[in-house]
């Protein structure tokens, strides 16, 4: 068996999509692989590889009792391999519960899981998996994701789907629609790499400490979805991200990016999903790329290469 997920960037509504707000949404040419062989012995034993086929985790886990024999995680940073063996055990309890048959059988099971992008890019390691695993046991992913993490499900809903996303959430149910994001100056749009991955639960943190009310900022930023989709031309466009990056700024009293790192760059710069790392998007010219990497940022991806 073979399931595969398409990363994910959201373009407008971060944090607010949390409230309900309609949020513009794209999957990725990038993704993560999962394949799924049966074997004899009553173990699931895992591996998860990154885009260049090393294995960073392996794990071996007990059938049926699902219980973690062993686990090897091959990093000098963030976690330990014990902590992803319990994020993984997590999810594969959580689908279990949710149906019974699934890893409940007389043979075991080899899972490989494959990224097709740098680990450190912030596409969605998490919600490709939650989504491969959720088709394997024939779960909802979104469920399988609320009832695991925390987060707001728009990339579980990029992982499912093969085009642009209006995403909201109304009574604490996923309202997805597919919408045609094409613009006519799609060739003046970058995704730039800031290598400074953040964690996405401490920004959703950040923002539900602050317990204010953001009702007009709310109605403002699913506006702003619309109008982002309905841009007809640059100058349009980077009117637009503006005024989302001075309503996010000053919801999570964070400068934005462009005032912080790049107060000298000649288009605009719009962060994306939690603010402080992973990409940017930056609106420009031929000059873009040159501008970045004299910055020190090497990964550049045009339009064209990013977005499914």
């Amino acid at each position: 068996m073979n399931f595969y997920s398409n990363g994910k960037l959201l373009l407008t509504g971060e944090y607010l999509v949390l409230d309900g707000a309609k949020a513009l949404a794209v999957p990725t040419k990038f993704g993560q692989d999962l394949t799924v062989e049966k074997i004899k012995e009553q173990q699931l034993i895992w591996g998860s590889f990154t885009n260049t086929g090393e294995c960073w985790f392996e794990a071996v886990f007990d059938l049926p009792k699902l219980r973690l024999v062993n686990c090897t995680f091959n990093s000098d940073k963030e976690g330990s391999a014990e902590f992803i063996a319990e994020t993984l055990l997590e999810i594969l309890k959580e689908a279990r519960a949710m149906n019974s048959d699934f890893l409940n059988s007389e043979n075991g099971f080899v899972v490989k899981t494959q990224l097709t992008f740098p680990r450190n890019w912030g596409l969605g390691s998490s919600s490709t998996l939650i989504s491969s695993v959720a088709s394997w046991a024939k779960v909802d992913a979104f469920k399988l994701l609320w009832n695991s993490f925390k987060g707001s499900g728009y990339d579980i809903a990029c992982a499912q789907n093969d085009i642009s996303i209006f995403y909201q959430i109304e009574n604490k149910k996923p309202i997805i629609r597919e919408v045609e994001f094409n613009p006519t100056f799609k060739e003046n749009l970058f995704f730039v790499h800031l290598n400074q991955k953040q964690d996405s639960k401490e920004g959703i943190a950040k923002f539900r400490e602050s317990g204010e009310n953001f009702e007009k900022e709310l109605e403002r930023i699913s506006i702003i979805s619309d109008e982002f989709l309905k841009a007809s031309s640059i100058i349009d466009f980077n009117k637009l991200i503006v005024e989302h990056e001075e309503i996010i700024s000053s919801i999570i009293k964070l400068k934005p990016v462009k005032q912080t790192t790049f107060a000298d760059y000649f288009g605009e710069i719009k962060s994306l999903g939690a603010w402080g790392g992973d990409f940017v998007l930056a609106t420009g010219n031929e000059n873009t790329p040159t501008y970045f990497k004299n910055k020190g940022f090497e990964t550049i991806l045009t339009y064209s290469e990013m977005i499914l």
